[in-house]
């Protein structure tokens, strides 16, 4: 499959720069297998299509707010974005980091409160960082950092103290993440009550969403692209309810395509549960081992999540879904709608 095939036209003004003003008022676009159409519901009404002995499968990373403003010794701007800890020891920590600029080796990095080194590049814009600060990053990440948006999201004055709320999950534990498993971003307590009351049980995965599930493919050919590395971690328990389930008839239902990647990548490994880092890239004509059901959102064209989307329904059916959804003025990415493939 070529890369161009991943394409969809998109008014730029479906693109939502606000979430709905209730988390379960999303609109929702129910894509069932057995029934060639759509049909028109809302994020509320999520138990009418799941069942008694289904398992709802959450991801319960915790975006930080990993975004920096920074300056070079001479002044110069930098953006950076840390994504992940590569080491820690000497007072010091080592982070991954995205950086929007030209920095040097050696040189020393500023930041509003705190400083650090840039030890080597790392390619594509990446860096190893050496944080020289008085507390740990993660502490001082929350009064120093911001919530790292999507670039289509548009905050001239930067995000603000509802973009903090909003661009998490309720259920967040984990902190790890620089973007949110957006998909989760439509579940309230209230609405996870109502489906275990109704016989859906609920476990947690952890995947710490990075560059892995954001950044473009950058091949024409869908089979020569890698993706970047994300950490995940598949609770034994979550691995036993995902046998019992199964065993019963139940259906996996994955909320997001990140919490697919943690169980396909799990899968893959021969043992469901435990952790590791996901490179898996679900592109279409992968079989799928544990997943039977996705809550997932509207993705961008040509990305990686829409790759994966096509390979769980199949590209014309989603290409189609995805059609209609424009027509019916549906809101995409991030703080858009959702939809389900059960």
């Amino acid at each position: 499959m070529q890369l161009a095939d991943l394409d969809y036209a998109l008014p730029p003004e479906l693109i939502a720069q606000e979430p709905a003003p209730e988390r379960t008022a999303a609109r929702l676009l129910v894509l069932e297998r057995a029934d060639p159409g759509c049909r028109h519901a809302r994020v509320a009404e999520l138990p009418a299509w799941l069942r008694a002995g289904d398992l709802l499968v959450l991801n319960d990373t915790r975006v930080i707010p990993a975004r920096l403003r920074a300056r070079r010794p001479s002044g110069a701007r930098l953006e950076v974005l840390l994504v992940r800890r590569l080491a820690a020891g000497d007072g010091a920590e080592e982070w991954e980091a995205l950086v929007r600029g030209a920095p040097r080796a050696g040189e020393r990095v500023h930041f509003a409160t705190g400083a650090g080194e840039w030890v080597t590049p790392l390619g594509d814009g990446r860096w190893r960082v050496r944080l020289l600060l008085d507390v740990p990053v993660l502490a001082w990440l929350e009064r120093a950092g911001e919530v790292p948006l999507p670039p289509y999201i548009r905050r001239p004055a930067g995000p603000t103290a509802a973009d903090r709320e909003r661009y998490q999950t309720v259920y967040a534990r984990a902190p790890g993440a620089v973007a949110a498993p957006t998909a989760g971003l439509h579940l309230t307590a209230e609405l996870l009550a109502r489906l275990e009351a109704e016989g859906v049980e609920i476990a947690p995965l952890t995947l710490h969403v990075g560059p892995g599930t954001f950044l473009p493919i950058r091949t024409e050919r869908l089979e020569d692209f890698t993706m970047a590395p994300e950490r995940y971690e598949v609770p034994a328990r979550t691995a036993e309810r995902i046998a019992t389930a199964r065993s019963r008839g139940g259906r996996v239902v994955a909320v997001g395509t990140t919490t697919v990647r943690a169980l396909e990548s799990a899968a893959a490994t021969g043992a469901l549960g435990g952790g590791g880092e996901a490179r898996l890239f679900i592109r279409p004509g992968h079989r799928f081992r544990v997943v039977d059901a996705l809550l997932t959102d509207f993705h961008l064209p040509r990305s990686p999540l829409l790759a994966l989307v096509a390979a769980f329904a199949g590209w014309e059916r989603v290409k189609a879904a995805y059609e209609e959804a424009v027509r019916w003025r549906y809101r995409f990415y991030s703080f858009g709608d959702a939809m389900l493939i059960a």
